[in-house]
Formats: structure tokens, sequence, C-alpha cells
């Protein structure tokens, strides 16, 4: 690339927040007719200096340059104007309006807005570029992998040619993944350039032309991807050389310990979320739960751990001499009265998990913690447990008296997941639990999953990575559309073949 002037030259870039250096004297290229991936640890600070570049933040130090002249970016406006445009990991729609309605929110044109030229020019957009969108479709009849395409051609329809996109495929089933991964080439065949951030080191060695990897706020390297591999990258990141193997120990002695039987839940409006489930949980056993978001996983969870109203149906909890209590109509603090522990890890970690404002070992307290073995085996107080977390799964902190709030994505998740598992429960309830994960810190969290599992604890795992799903679980419950698509063996089901089941009922029978 030696002899092409760059898109983007990023000069010493820092940027510091309080007492937490972000980026530290961060240099970076990215160049036109390439995907470039952008990759590092949690709190390395892959995200922050994509915000400088799209004008969300502002440099302490260093120098940005377009086209070899250097520029001030102030705010996002400023970055559109230079062409720069970045989809985040968390949509920015009105879900009333409609595609068209969206895209051309906020901006200035002369004249009457005349929607019917703009539903014209996505139409163009899309054809170019191979996206499939209507643009006079309401964003709440939306599926996922649409809304990402809005905020795509959001970008492009404000004149972008430098395009940020941030885990782009953290909730897409893989024939969706296999769509985006087309257009993106697509845009960068057309002279785009374009940086993703992601954790997935697969869809990294797929897509990229080349890498990027930053640690603990600091340029480390750039290479063609073609020249490395997963587990270089990896060591890279981390700076160490690390494992990158799931095990899969066999179920030792499963027995039933969650039987959920037609269950049947609605949301506050009369939306059928879940519609007839009906599986075992067993103990000593990871079972996966597969399906696109907003197919019930969220609701399922909550429904067992007491938290969601049901319509009608049953949920029981076996004991070992083979006894049932029903848990419908109990309350979380009922539940756990009955001797039940439920530890529930929620898809939104800092609306239901943890408090913003309150610091490390205050958000411990919030967790009544009971007797019992666990990976945490010091829980004489919540500053003892605070530390061990921080100790144990590598959060990136100035100390557990900082605010939860003041820490990057992937930490508070760590923050989250080791709070609940200390708490030695005998039916583990997660739901994306290693969601903006690295890959070192997921795998760790995939070691605390199988210790639980070996433990005899039934783990109910929600996630959105098939490739983990499929290494990790020992059965795989699918949904679609709040239905059981079917149930399969982890160890022998086709990756396709779920995807497929994800996106229409069909597939194997559920097993009650």
């Amino acid at each position: 690339m030696d002899n092409k002037i760059a898109a983007v030259k990023m000069r010493n870039i820092t940027k510091t927040f309080g007492s937490v250096v972000a980026n530290d004297k961060v240099w970076l290229d990215i160049y036109r007719g390439e995907i470039l991936a952008l990759l590092g640890e949690n709190g390395s600070g892959k995200t922050t200096l994509m915000n400088m570049l799209s004008g969300i933040y502002f440099p302490d130090e260093g120098e940005i340059s377009i086209d070899g002249k250097e520029v001030i970016i102030r705010s996002p406006k400023d970055a559109y104007d230079l062409g720069i445009g970045m989809v985040h990991q968390h949509f920015k729609l009105v879900d009333v309006l409609t595609a068209t309605e969206n895209i051309v929110l906020g901006l200035k044109e002369k004249g009457k807005l005349d929607l019917k030229a703009a539903a014209k020019k996505i139409k163009d957009i899309c054809d170019q570029y191979g996206f499939e969108v209507d643009p006079n479709q309401k964003i709440y009849d939306m599926s996922v992998s649409q809304k990402q395409t809005v905020e795509i051609i959001k970008v492009l329809y404000r004149g972008a040619d430098i395009l940020i996109l941030d885990e782009p495929t953290a909730v897409l089933t893989p024939q969706e993944t296999d769509k985006l991964f087309a257009v993106l080439r697509n845009m960068r065949d057309d002279g785009k350039a374009i940086v993703i951030i992601t954790h997935k080191m697969h869809e990294v060695e797929e897509l990229s032309d080349r890498v990027a990897i930053l640690r603990h706020g600091q340029f480390i390297g750039d290479m063609p991807t073609k020249s490395t591999n997963a587990q270089e990258m990896t060591n890279m990141m981390v700076g160490h050389s690390v494992t990158l193997n799931i095990e899969r120990p066999e179920p030792v002695d499963p027995k039933p310990r969650i039987e959920v039987k037609n269950l049947t839940v609605r949301s506050i409006d009369g939306v059928l979320k879940l519609d007839d489930v009906s599986f075992t949980a067993n103990s000593g056993e990871i079972l996966g739960i597969a399906g696109i978001s907003g197919c019930g996983q969220k609701e399922l969870l909550e429904a067992i751990a007491g938290l969601q109203p049901v319509e009608s149906g049953s949920i029981c909890y076996v004991e070992d001499n083979g006894e049932r209590e029903e848990l419908l109509g109990k309350d979380p603090l009922r539940i756990a009265e009955m001797g039940v522990s439920l530890s529930f890890v929620p898809e939104d970690r800092l609306g239901m998990g943890l408090v913003g404002n309150m610091d490390l070992a205050d958000n411990m307290m919030l967790r009544s913690f009971r007797r019992g073995h666990s990976f945490f085996t010091d829980r004489k107080s919540p500053k003892k447990l605070a530390e061990t977390v921080v100790r144990e799964l590598e959060v990136n902190t100035p100390g557990i008296s900082t605010q939860v709030r003041k820490l990057s994505g992937g930490n508070v998740q760590k923050v989250l997941v080791g709070r609940e598992i200390s708490s030695a429960p005998t039916v583990l309830l997660t739901a994306y639990a290693v969601r903006g994960l690295d890959i070192n810190s997921s795998y760790t969290i995939y070691d605390l999953i199988n210790r639980q599992k070996a433990a005899g604890v039934a783990v109910i795992y929600v996630g959105e990575d098939l490739d983990v799903l499929l290494e990790l679980a020992d059965r795989i419950l699918v949904l679609c559309g709040g239905k059981v698509s079917g149930i399969v063996e982890g160890r022998s089901a086709q990756k396709r073949d779920v995807g497929m089941m994800m996106t229409r009922l069909g597939g194997n029978k559920a097993d009650e």
C-alpha cells in the first residue's frame, strides 16, 4: 500500500478519560478499495479511535489527514462532510418512520423535501451494491438485518466513501452475514474504504484484506490478512500465547432439571412472544438457544427466572429425587426461598443487570450470595468478590471503586457474568454472556460455563454466534418466531441447517 495515498492517516492520536488512557499515540492508515479489520481486546481503544474519526470524540493530541490533507473533525457533521460515516452496533432509527424517512431525517436540502426522489436514490444505491430494502417499509416491520441495511444506506446516501462498521454481524444469521459480506465486497470493489470492528476471528479471515491490532490503547501493528491467522492475531491482541479451543466434555449423569411444557408468553401490548414452547434442560449439560434477535429468547429466560408473566404452560424445577416444583406464579425471591438458584445474565447488562452509577463492589452487593461451592471461592464480602472478579476475568478498571458506567462494554459484561456465576447456581441462565467481549475474554467465560456444567449445573445458554454454539452446547434448541423450530445435537449439527431453522419453521421435532 506504500505507493498509494491513504484515504485516512491518523498520527499520534491520543485520548484520555480522566486517568484512563483510551488511545496512546496511535498511528493508523486506511485505504480505499480495502476492508480493514480493527482488532483488540475489550478496552483496547478500537471504538474510541473510530469515534474520533467519525466526530463523536475529539482527540487530545494528534493529527488526522484525509487524502493527504490535514483536517479537523469536531462533530459527526464534519465527518459526513469529509465522506466518513459510522454504523454503530446499536441502531439509531425511529421505529414509526419508513426507511426513506429515517435515511433523510436531519438532512438540510434546498426546497421542499421530495420523498419520492429520495426513495429513487435509495433504490439506486440498493441496485448498485446489492442491498435488499423497501424504501417505504416501516422500521418496526423490519428484521434486524433490514434495520442494519437502512443504517448502512443512510451513511451512503449522505455521500460517505469511508465507512466504519462496529460489530456488524453481532445479531445476524449465517445467511444474513453472507449477504452483508457480499455487499461489503461490492462496496470495496467500488473504491470504498471500509473498517470493521469485530471479535469474530473467522469473519476477519473470510472478509478482511488487512488487519490492524490495538493493545492497551497502543497500535501494535498491521498486516495483510492472508499473511496471518486467528492464533497469531489473538496472540498479538493479548500479548501472549492463547489457547483457542472450546472444551466440550460429555455430560456426566445428566438428569432433568428444568421442564418447560406448552409455554405461551405475550408482551404487554399483546404480541405473541413464545408459542407453545416445550423442552427439558438437564443437569450437567449446556442447552444452547439459537434464534434471530427478538424470537423469544429473552422472554424464555425471563419466564424461567420469574421475571416474565406467562399466559399458559408449565415450568417445573426437578429435584435430584425426582420431585417437581412449579415455578410459575412465584417471584424470583420466592423461587430462591424454595432452594432453587437461578443465575440470570440478562441481555440488557446496564438496564437489568448492573447499576451504572454504582461502583464494582456495590454492584456485587446487589446479589444475595448463598452457601455452596463456586469458581469464586471467597465470597465473604462484596469488596473481596469484586477484587476476585477483576483479577480472574482480567477486568480493565482503575479499581473496584470505579463506577461501572465508566467501564467499556466488554468489561461491564465481565463484571456481570462473574457476579452471577459466583452465586453457585443449580440452574444458570445466560443471555449473550460474551456479547461485545474480545476473543480472550470470551474463552475465559466459556471455560467458566464448562466448569458450571462439570459441577452439575443445568446451563441454558442463549448465544448469537452459531460457531460457538456448535462448539459449546450439548444440544441446541432453535427458536423461530416464538416457536420451537427443532432441537439438534450440538456435536453433529451443521451451521447452515441451524441457520435455516432460525429463519423458517421445520427440522427436528422438539424433544420434551
